[in-house]
This record gives structure tokens, sequence and C-alpha cells, in this order.
């Protein structure tokens, strides 16, 4: 499936703005699941792309007001075509992380008792090899969607797997750690991921996460896991960026200087591309 993405995120500040740093992960790139057939990143300012350490495609730009200027509003804007391709078990190319850098602890996927006694419930922990069953994990990942219900500004972006799986609701970002979490309680790697989703009645899921699991250490083969819709991944999802949990590839993160208070508007559009 061809897709059209259109990402809008509106700064507006009661104040003028003096001085921003902003890196974005704004930026899809080609590989087993997708083909990106053209990407676009608007900034107020020029961008700066390097890769981060996991590999992720990002951009910086930094942007200094004069005493005169009078900025109030700054717009960050990121559109293009991806071709889907439906496939969710892919190998991790050579220049890659090693999969056990996925099993460290981080701020918002940590290991816990508590979840590791959970996904036993499902599965047992990897076998000779750093081996793994994937229905196995399908299993845990319909476990944890019933166990984190999806329910729409219960959480918000500091929510940790652990709080999300005590309270038994969340958004796709907190299934998504907690299938994390859950995973390397048990001693196999996984990894946070964020992207889009296609749906033409789910327009709230347009900005989607999802997990990768290591179903083969030696191998270096993953599958990625909506835990969401308990399914693999498929022709409606679009990769953006992966990390050990949400914080290390947010859509964008920075500092600034000056602005007062800020409000954020995000607007995203998904659409087929006719043949």
């Amino acid at each position: 499936m061809k897709l059209h993405i259109q990402h809008t995120t509106d700064y507006r500040y009661t104040e003028p703005l003096r001085y921003a740093l902003q890196t974005l992960w704004l930026t899809p790139l080609s590989g087993p699941s997708q083909t990106v057939d053209f990407w676009s990143l608007g900034a107020p300012k020029a961008l700066f792309a390097q890769a981060d350490a996991f590999g992720n495609s990002i951009h910086s730009y930094t942007f200094v007001g004069e005493l005169a200027d009078n900025v109030r509003w700054s717009l960050v804007n990121a559109a293009g075509n991806v071709q889907t391709l439906g496939v969710a078990e892919f190998t991790d190319g050579p220049g890659m992380p090693l999969p056990q850098l996925y099993l460290r602890e981080s701020p918002l996927a940590r290991p816990h008792p508590s979840l590791a006694e959970f996904g036993r419930r499902f599965m047992a922990a990897a076998g000779p090899g750093g081996k793994v069953d994937l229905q196995a994990l399908l299993a845990l990942a319909a476990g944890v969607a019933g166990a984190v219900g999806y329910r729409k500004n219960s959480t918000n972006v500091t929510t940790t797997a652990l709080q999300a799986f005590e309270a038994g609701a969340g958004v796709c970002q907190d299934q998504a750690h907690v299938m994390v979490a859950v995973c390397r309680s048990l001693g196999i790697p996984a990894r946070y991921v964020s992207g889009y989703f296609y749906a033409a009645n789910e327009p709230d899921l347009a900005s989607h996460a999802w997990a990768d699991v290591c179903l083969d250490v030696a191998g270096r083969r993953w599958a990625s896991i909506d835990v969401t819709h308990s399914c693999l991944t498929d022709e409606r999802h679009v990769r953006l960026a992966m990390g050990l949990d949400y914080n290390a590839c947010p859509p964008i993160k920075g500092v600034r200087h000056g602005g007062g208070a800020e409000s954020m508007r995000v607007s995203i559009t998904i659409a087929p591309v006719a043949a």
C-alpha cells in the first residue's frame, strides 16, 4: 500500500522566543517493511542530518532570536509518500546495535518482578541461543492489550510501563512500553518503535507505537508486534524510529529560552495514494 503522510506540529508562545534547539525523529527510512518514495522536512531554520545510536535518521535545528524580534510562532512540517510492504519479521543489518543492547533498563520500560510474573502466564524465558516462539509472543501481546486497556488521555509521555500496568489503562505508547518491559523481564531483547498507522475509522491512532521483539538473538532476527491490535505489523504501519523507549525517539525533543507559556497543536493525516 502506498500512503501519503502529512505531519504538522504548530507551536505558539505567549512571549517572544529567544532561543530553541530542536531534534526531530520524523524521517522514515527504507527497509524490509517499507520503501520511502520521497520525504521532506520543514522547520524554522536550516536542518542538520545525522544518524543516532539506534540507526534512526534525525535532524536538528537551532533558532536564535534577536532582541528586536517578536517571534511567537513556529512550525515543523513532515510529509511524504511511503510504500508499505507488510513485512513484520526481519533481520537487522550488520551496522545496527546488537540485540543485547535492548535488554538494558530504560526509565519508561524497566523490568520488574510483577511484569515477569505476568509474562510467564503466556511464555517462558528465551530458549537456547536466545530464541523465542512467535505465537507465544502474539499471545503475550493479546494479554498485554487485555491487561492495559486502550483509554485516551489516561496517561502522558512520562508514564512508565509499571504505572500503566498497575493502572490497567493507557494508550498505544503505554501498551508498547509494557510489552517491551515484560519481554526484558523475561530476558528477551525488545525495543520501542514509533510510527504511523493508517485506518480510515481510527484517526486517533495515526500517531502510533508498537514493539520489536527479538526472535533469535544469535541471528539478530526480530518481529514487529502491534500490541494495540494484537497482531504483527502489516501494510497499515509506517516505521519512523526505534529505541529503548519513547524518550529515545520522540517525534520532537528540544530546549528553549523565552517564549513564556507554550501551546502545541499536532495534526497528522494519512491517506492511500491511488495507483
